[in-house]
Formats: C-alpha cells, structure tokens, sequence
C-alpha cells in the first residue's frame, strides 16, 4: 500500500511518499503564497524520487486544517482531484495533529499553534503517551493574549510548536513553564501525515473524495471583509 500526503496549511507546501516501509522519499518547499504554483511540481519530484507512478497510489492523505484558507483550498482541492482521478480513499489529518506529532517524545504537554492572521492563532492541547499523542483540548481559534492566560492558569509544563508560536513568542518568552520549539518544527510535515495515514490505512479509516471536508474553524478572510464592509453600508 502506497500513500501520498499533501500539506498545504501554512507558509509550506508539503508532499511525501511512504507506506509499510516508511517514507520514500519527501518534500517541503516555503515560498510565500504560491501554494498552487508549487505543488504539482513538488509532488512530480517526490514522485520520481521514491521511483513509483501516481497510479501506483492506494490512498491519498492530506492535512485538513486549520490554517490558512487558500492553502487549505489547493492542497484539498488537488488532493480530491488526484482520489477522484486514481479512484482511491482519502485520509484527512489536521494540521495541528501533524504539528504534535513529531514532539511526542517530549515529557511537557504539547501545544500546537497555528498562525491564523488577523491577530489570531489556531490551536489544541496535546498529551504524550505510548507510541504518540493524544488531544486532549481544541481544535479553537483565539488571541494570543488569549491563549497565554489559558496557559498561565494552569501549572503544567508546556511545549509550544508551529508557527504561530513562533510569530507571537513576545507573548509567553517571560513564562517559566512554557517552551518554543525550534524553527525546523513550525509547519506541518508531509513526512508525519504519511506515517499517521498508514496507521489509520491499515484500519481502513478511509473517507471518499465527497465526504472530506476542511477544518477552517472561522469565516475565510474575504467573507470576513464582505460582513464588515455589509455591516458597515
């Protein structure tokens, strides 16, 4: 069974290869907005590299948010797209689970931060276990001033990953209890959506291309400008 995940939440575009074996070959490219120009061609390269065709694909996974909307909109889309075409399962995996995942071996509790603009961030609580992580809070959009009181009302250790702890780490730097990942952490990775797909593969956790839907959280910024300039006629 080969699977091929696509990350497009944030800043980075993401894709990789893998199956039973592992990962094959992966991805990962940050060039402002330009998710649409970025992918096809990132997803060619993978492609080539781990040596297979795109008809050899038994599942297509792809992180479902939430993050930014037009992102989230092409990498849905070209994933829905490629499932329709080849005739195979998706998978869907939020961002912030593909942001957790890579620290669970730490002992502090995980906080996975997205950067939502407009003065806002994305984000859910995690909990290290055996193996992985398990949610324990979220997914919820809210300030950063937000967020730090949640965290400053609990006497738990925290390790704060993604961008948009990186993007606010003026607002929690004089917090004794909480740590911030490094930079190399900040995006979802396409690697990690590979080896959280294939377990859920193997128990036939599939959704067709119809059923996957994306995990915005809020209004898309557009929408958002449109109310306000209704509202303000």
């Amino acid at each position: 069974m080969l699977l091929l995940g696509v990350t497009t939440a944030t800043q980075q575009v993401g894709c990789a290869i893998g199956g039973h074996e592992g990962v094959l070959a992966s991805a990962h490219s940050a060039r402002g907005k330009r998710h649409a120009e970025t992918l096809v061609p990132s997803i060619d390269f993978v492609r080539r590299q781990a040596r297979v065709e795109l008809s050899e694909m038994s599942v297509i996974a792809v992180d479902i948010g939430p993050g930014l909307f037009t992102g989230l909109r092409v990498g849905i889309a070209a994933a829905k797209a490629m499932a329709h075409a080849l005739r195979v399962p998706m998978i869907g995996i939020s961002s912030l689970d593909l942001l957790a995942w890579p620290v669970r071996h730490t002992t502090r509790e995980i906080v996975a931060v997205v950067d939502a603009r407009r003065g806002e961030v994305f984000h859910a609580r995690y909990r290290p276990t055996p193996g992985g992580v398990q949610r324990i809070a979220g997914p919820e959009v809210s300030t950063p001033s937000e967020l730090r009181a949640e965290l400053q009302a609990s006497d738990t250790e925290f390790l704060l990953v993604g961008d948009g702890a990186l993007r606010h780490a003026d607002r929690w730097e004089d917090m004794v209890r909480v740590e911030v990942a490094e930079q190399y952490l900040a995006h979802p990775n396409a690697a990690s959506l590979v080896q959280l797909a294939h377990a859920r593969a193997i128990r036939e956790d599939f959704v067709q291309p119809w059923q996957l839907e994306p995990l915005y959280l809020r209004q898309p910024d557009a929408e958002i400008n449109w109310t306000t300039r209704d509202g303000s006629s």
